[in-house]
């Protein structure tokens, strides 16, 4: 089991200029919610069994590969809980930003995360100006809520 540390911002918009490392599709879908979370997730020629407990900056992540059979027999039984996004990564600070932009009823929504080796590391990180507001701790705004609920009203 590994630690996840993780701040998440609101994007209003990207910069134009922005080099962009990769881009990769991304379709996920809950077997289980709660605090205690198992997430489908086929991104690019990959497909991923996660178990994440916790919430907000800090969690506990274990993230195991599946093969294609069993992954297309679970993955019914995330139906209406799901979402799909891509993900585009860049380098700020020396650090690595994932970029989920979101489809279908997400449309519109523009988040960035970056990761950290530890919780200095995460509270020196200074955002560049293009980040907007910090989601970290804004439950509404977990993936998993935003496959559950839709966009949060503000």
């Amino acid at each position: 089991m590994a630690l996840e540390i993780e701040r998440k911002f609101l994007v209003q918009r990207m910069p134009p200029e922005l080099e962009i490392l990769s881009s990769e599709e991304i379709a996920q879908g809950y077997l289980a919610t709660g605090d205690d979370a198992v997430r489908l997730r086929r991104q690019g020629d990959r497909r991923l069994l996660t178990a994440k407990r916790g919430r907000g900056l800090v969690r506990e992540e274990v993230e195991v590969s599946v093969e294609q059979a069993p992954f297309e027999e679970l993955w019914p039984l995330t139906e209406g809980r799901r979402l799909e996004k891509t993900r585009r990564t860049t380098a700020t600070g020396g650090r690595t930003v994932e970029i989920d932009i979101y489809k279908g009823r997400l449309a519109g929504l523009i988040v960035a995360e970056v990761e950290f080796d530890d919780l200095d590391a995460a509270s020196a990180f200074s955002p560049p100006p293009w980040f907007a507001r910090e989601l970290t701790d804004d439950g509404r705004y977990s993936n998993q809520r935003l496959a559950l609920e839709g966009l949060p009203t503000e």
